[in-house]
Parts: structure tokens; C-alpha cells; sequence
């Protein structure tokens, strides 16, 4: 079985976030249970000046795109045992950012959709039977695969699965343009193919051509069918629904293990956790210039500074949780509004808060290791790896129960002395301040419980093991059909 993953991220190479870690993880995993993946992604200019000596070209072409007619570079390497192509281009991908300006990136992934059809199959020495595509960056192939490929009996059993990783960004913009960019005949150009109330939608595309479509949490497969999670696309995904299905990500269980991370202060397993973990907090409140109180719940969040992830209510209620004995790090970059009310609120709170306004993936292990409570609030969540990190290292997460949140959180049961985690249902503020009060209650006055919760989480299996091989049924489910 052979898989072409097509991807705008991968880490280590270049990612903002959750995608390019699915793409760093899950191809690795399948690989491991036998199936042929390869990844395909823009060769950003990050990637040109960190990984230079493991570049290999291999061919050049050129691609048709409106009125022009733009270079499109093949390279490939090699990472974790997984092989690479990476698509050329610097007046698309020279830059420093992995995204630059709605328009734009329409116009450059609509260049990299196409680059990858044409590098399918002879110039890379690759001929997927699956293409398995992410998000709005990658919607148009499976038109565009019809329509200039096998409309011509080329690739004719080639079939596409897209995943769903975030439903809010769909790729919009105006026919005349993407037509032109695309080339693509009317006959596509309707409301049963490329358009989404007169306009074309990448996304939409995607869903409407692929033969099969995935979320990364079955919670969040369920909600994209409803008006509220559904960003306008919820009648076209029910009415699809056969072909929906919702499949958990996992994380790097070998790069986040507290037993063996070279980054934390002390490493330390479920079996024993707690003078390593006391460590790893001491040396964070020391980096961070906190007061050194063990016995005071310390609060993380690590995150993208966007509405999405409950910035809002956590905003509405700081003051008033941190009157409580506790200590809030918040470690993020993004919107300048929430950027700036976080930095107030550390002024105001100079003894107990933390607002660190950086990417910064080192610190942010330490922070996972070295904090008790993660505060994951969202409004909505795809899946979410954050929550699943942070019970890795033993950090208990307070969430809101959505999407993959409700899917890989227990919230504790005091009665049963189960759970690996406090959950909270509506997008209150209040319901997040009580329900944070309770886990630090639980941490101050209930040690018992509160070590038999973080053993839980701890031994939790956030591997892709699992999800791998629901992938693998997908894929030979595909691949049987296309014969």
C-alpha cells in the first residue's frame, strides 16, 4: 500500500502547531506497521537554511498557474526513516513565515497542489494509491486530480482521504481567480463541486471529492455536524456523514517522556514521580523568578493566544482565581490584545503570575514537567495535544469538554476516586473558575487522590499506535474499492 501525505507542516522541519505534528507522527507510525507513506510539503525557507547538507534535488519543472508559468523545484530527504518531498519555489516559500496573507496563500497552495500532482508517480519514483490530504491547504487536489489527471488515465485508482484538522479556516476567495489559478473547466465550478454559496471553497472541495473524510477526534466528528461547530459546512458533512469518521491523534510518546526528556530538571516515571516532579517545579519557579512554594498549586498554559482556546474566560476570571493561594504561568504568542491583557494582568499580580509571550518549545517542556494544573478552557478543540502532553508528565488538565478534550480527559469522580483529569461543560467563566478551585482544593487537601490521579494520567496511552492502525483500515478499505 503505498500513501502520499500531503501536508503545508511537518515537524521538526517547519510547524505553528497540531498539524505539523500529526504530520511529524503519524507517517513515522504507519511506516512502522508496514505501510508505504511518504510526505509531500513546500520547501519553506526554514527549511533551506537548517537542513541544507540533507537536501537532495531531484528535478525541475514547470507549472502553469493563471498567466504565469512559475519554477517548481522536487527535493527529498529523509526524516525519522520517513522519506520526504519538498516543493520549490522561493517566490512562494522563500520567506520567513510558513503563512503570509490570506490571498497570497490561496495563490501559493494553489501553486503547491498543483506541483504535487505533477511530481506524482515518475519524477519522484512514487505512485500512491492514497493521497492522503490535511486541511484547506490541500482541498482542491482531489478535483484537480479528476479534472487534469484521470480524465486522461492518469493515476485512475489513485484515491484521496482529507483530514480534518481545524473546520474554522476553509481557503475562500473568488471564482475568477481560482479558476484561472486552477484551470478549471465550469463544469466544476458549482455548488456540487468547488463553491460554498457562489464561492469557491478549498475545504468544501475537499470534503465533497475525497472518497473518505477523517477528524482527529471522534467528539469533534459528532460536533462538525451541528450549526455550532459546523462553520457552515455541517449539512454538506451530514449529508456525507458515511464516509466521516473520527480518528484520535496521538503524540510522541519518545520525545515527551518525562523519564528520559534531556530538558527537565529531573526525570521521573509513574512508578515514581513525586521528588522528580518536586524538582522540576522547584527549578521552574526558580527560572521564573516565582516564589519556591511547593505546596502551592501551580497553574500552566501553554497555547496559541487565540479566542479559540478560552483566552476570554480565563481573562474574565484571573483576578479573582488568582486571590486563591496559587501561582498561573502562561507561556504563548498571538493576538496583541490577549498578548497585552496577560502581560496587565502579571503587573497586577506580580507575586503569582507569569505571562511569557514567546514561542518557545524548550520552556515550554519544562513548564509541562514542572507545573501541577494545565488549563486547556477551549471553546472548541479538534483534538487538542496539549492535554495529552501535560498528562504525560503528570500535570493535571482542567478542561472544557469539547471535541478531543472530552475524548482523552476522565474527569475525576470524587465519589469513585476516578479520573485523570476536571472537565467543565458551557463556555462560562465561572464554571472555569470552579472547576480550577476544585482541582487546586484537590491538590492542597487531598494528596491521596490527587497522586492516584496523576498515576492515572501518567500511565494513559497517548501513543499513534492506536490511530495508526484505524488509518491502515482506512486505507485498505480504500484500496479495495479503487480495484
Amino acid at each position: 500500500m503505498k500513501v502520499l501525505f500531503v501536508s503545508s507542516e511537518m515537524s521538526p522541519l517547519a510547524s505553528t502547531g497540531g498539524l505539523g505534528d500529526v504530520t511529524g507522527s503519524l507517517p513515522e507510525a504507519l511506516r512502522r506497521e508496514g505501510v508505504d507513506i511518504r510526505i509531500i510539503m513546500p520547501l519553506y525557507n526554514r527549511i533551506k537554511q537548517n537542513y541544507a547538507s540533507q537536501l537532495r534535488f531531484m528535478r525541475w519543472s514547470m507549472i502553469r498557474l493563471g498567466w504565469r508559468t512559475m519554477y517548481s523545484g522536487l527535493f527529498t530527504m529523509e526524516v525519522n526513516g520517513v522519506p520526504v518531498y519538498l516543493i520549490d519555489n522561493d517566490f512562494y516559500y522563500g520567506h520567513d513565515s510558513l503563512y503570509i496573507d490570506y490571498s497570497f496563500d490561496i495563490e501559493r497552495f494553489s501553486f503547491f497542489q498543483r506541483a504535487v500532482l505533477e511530481a506524482m508517480g515518475e519524477p519522484m519514483g512514487f505512485y500512491p494509491d492514497i493521497l492522503h490530504l490535511n486541511d484547506w491547504q490541500t482541498g482542491m487536489i482531489p478535483i484537480l486530480l479528476e479534472a487534469h489527471y484521470q480524465s486522461h488515465n492518469y493515476h485512475p485508482r489513485t484515491r484521496c482521504l482529507i483530514t480534518l484538522h481545524n473546520l474554522k479556516h476553509q481557503g475562500i476567495h473568488g471564482r475568477e481567480v481560482v479558476q484561472d489559478l486552477l484551470d478549471l473547466p465550469d463544469s466544476y465550478m458549482t455548488e456540487t463541486a468547488v463553491l460554498k454559496d457562489g464561492a469557491p471553497n478549498f475545504l468544501k472541495a475537499g470534503i465533497a471529492w475525497s472518497s473518505r473524510v477523517t477528524t482527529v477526534s471522534p467528539t469533534y466528528a459528532r460536533e462538525i455536524m451541528t450549526d455550532y461547530f459546523g462553520e457552515g459546512l455541517n449539512d454538506l458533512l451530514t449529508a456525507q456523514s458515511w464516509k466521516v469518521s473520527g480518528i484520535l491523534n496521538g503524540i510522541d510518546v519518545d520525545l515527551y517522556n518525562p523519564a528520559t526528556d534531556p530538558e527537565i530538571a529531573a526525570n521521573y516515571n509513574p512508578k515514581a514521580w513525586v521528588r522528580g516532579k518536586a524538582t522540576c517545579k522547584k527549578s521552574l519557579q526558580d527560572e521564573l523568578n516565582l516564589p519556591k512554594k511547593q505546596k502551592t498549586p501551580l497553574f500552566s498554559m501553554i497555547t496559541r493566544l487565540d479566542s479559540q482556546k478560552g483566552l476570554d474566560l480565563l481573562l474574565h476570571i484571573i483576578d479573582e482565581l488568582l486571590e486563591e493561594d496559587l501561582q498561573i504561568v502562561v507561556l504563548g504568542t498571538g493576538d496583541p490584545s490577549y498578548e497585552r491583557r496577560l502581560q496587565e494582568a502579571q503587573e497586577r499580580h506580580p507575586d503569582n503570575m507569569r505571562a511569557i509571550i514567546r514561542y518557545d518549545r524548550h520552556l515550554a517542556r519544562r513548564i509541562y514537567a514542572g507545573s501541577d494544573i494545565f488549563l486547556m478552557p477551549s471553546l472548541f478543540e479538534p483534538c487538542g495535544l496539549s492535554q495529552m502532553i501535560a498528562m504525560r508528565y503528570g500535570t493535571i488538565p482542567v478542561v472544557r469538554q469539547t471535541g478531543g478534550l472530552a475524548d482523552t480527559v476522565e474527569p475525576w469522580n470524587k465519589y469513585e476516586k476516578t479520573g485523570t483529569g476536571f472537565g467543565f461543560q458551557n463556555i462560562n467563566a465561572h464554571e472555569l473558575l470552579y472547576t480550577a478551585k476544585d482541582a487546586a482544593a484537590l491538590y492542597r487537601d487531598d494528596r491521596e487522590s490527587w497522586r492516584k490521579m496523576v498515576v492515572a494520567a501518567m500511565e494513559g496511552d497517548y501513543s499513534w499506535n492506536r490511530s495508526a492502525g484505524a488509518y491502515q483500515e482506512l486505507y485498505a478499505a480504500m484500496e479495495a474499492e479503487a480495484r
